[in-house]
């Protein structure tokens, strides 16, 4: 890379950076009711004007919740809902796309460490991380369209994954605005459209748990014995701790033993072994998947926690 590339994006980074900070200024004061009727006055064409406004909205860290309620309250459920995923998309996009230009060679050039294994991770997992944090907000949505730029994953796969994922929550929040519009109307069947929103919105919330545990991959006993045996890559890690793992329900030979307390500060002894998929065990599956969830977030990508842990494996090795 030319240092005149690195000039210019320096300049296109900067630039950004300063809309960024003149839209947070002059949007503090951003109100649903206001940003209703300057849409509502463009006529026909507002629509089209509202998904440019989200989009834009969307790669300058504006509020994406009044958006969305604003969309309800302008278009109805349906197509409010549709105009907001197509606006926070289209930003959602144009977000990806600026970072990936901006910063993401300086990036891949500078990463290290815990970082580039974090990174790594992501970038294995592709289309499916997307998914799970649009389905399980863990980040900012603004916040989160720029740190994806910075990875490899494909731009037509983000695309996809954020339209398809982001639906249970642009329903709810694009619900909500509607019934809030209707109840300030004085509109018909206004207990039933508010319970329906309510309804909406904690579904809407409970989703994450759900995917929490749908995602929680799981193997056998019988799958776990086969690949200890067979598997030369597959990695046994028992996170009991070291008297457990030597005491009366003993172990499985072969297996590697961190302690869940110590996992975290143990992670340079799994390191090497990070592309290969690693089956966690303890006396049953509770900790086993609070260990899966600590190596996930640091890029692991290929876990699984052994269902019943070492007591069903003692259970089945004594029947």
């Amino acid at each position: 890379m030319t240092r005149s590339t690195d000039r210019k994006r320096l300049l296109g980074l900067a630039l950004l950076v300063a809309a960024v900070a003149a839209a947070l200024w002059l949007g503090r004061d951003l109100e649903v009711a206001h940003l209703v009727r300057q849409v509502e006055a463009l006529g026909a064409w507002g629509w089209l004007a509202f998904i440019v406004l989200y989009a834009l909205g969307s790669v300058l860290f504006l509020p994406g919740s009044a958006l969305t309620l604003a969309g309800g309250a302008l278009f109805g459920p349906w197509l409010g809902t549709l105009i907001n995923l197509s606006g926070a998309t289209l930003g959602a996009v144009l977000a990806f796309l600026l970072s990936r230009h901006l910063a993401s060679d300086w990036v891949e050039r500078k990463v290290g460490g815990r970082l580039k294994q974090l990174k790594e991770g992501i970038e294995s997992e592709g289309w499916r991380f997307v998914a799970f944090v649009r389905l399980v907000p863990l980040f900012p949505f603004n916040l989160l369209n720029y740190a994806l730029g910075l990875t490899r994953i494909r731009l037509g796969e983000y695309a996809l994954a954020t339209a398809v994922c982001m639906i249970p929550g642009a329903l709810a929040y694009t619900y909500i605005g509607y019934a809030g519009r209707e109840a300030l109307a004085g509109g018909e069947n206004l207990i039933q459209k508010g319970l329906l929103g309510l309804a909406l919105l904690a579904a809407a919330a409970f989703l994450p748990r759900l995917v929490r545990r749908l995602r929680q991959r799981r193997i056998t006993l019988e799958e776990t014995a086969r690949r200890v045996a067979e598997d030369k890559d597959f990695v046994l890690l028992d996170v009991r701790t070291a008297a457990d793992y030597h005491g009366e329900l003993g172990h499985i030979e072969g297996s590697l033993n961190i302690p869940l307390e110590e996992l975290e500060q143990r992670l340079e002894e799994l390191t090497p072994r990070q592309a290969r998929p690693i089956g966690l065990i303890c006396t049953t599956d509770r900790r086993s998947s609070a260990a899966a969830r600590l190596l996930r977030k640091q890029g692991f990508a290929d876990v699984a926690v052994v269902s019943g842990g070492m007591k069903a494996w003692r259970a089945a090795s004594d029947a």
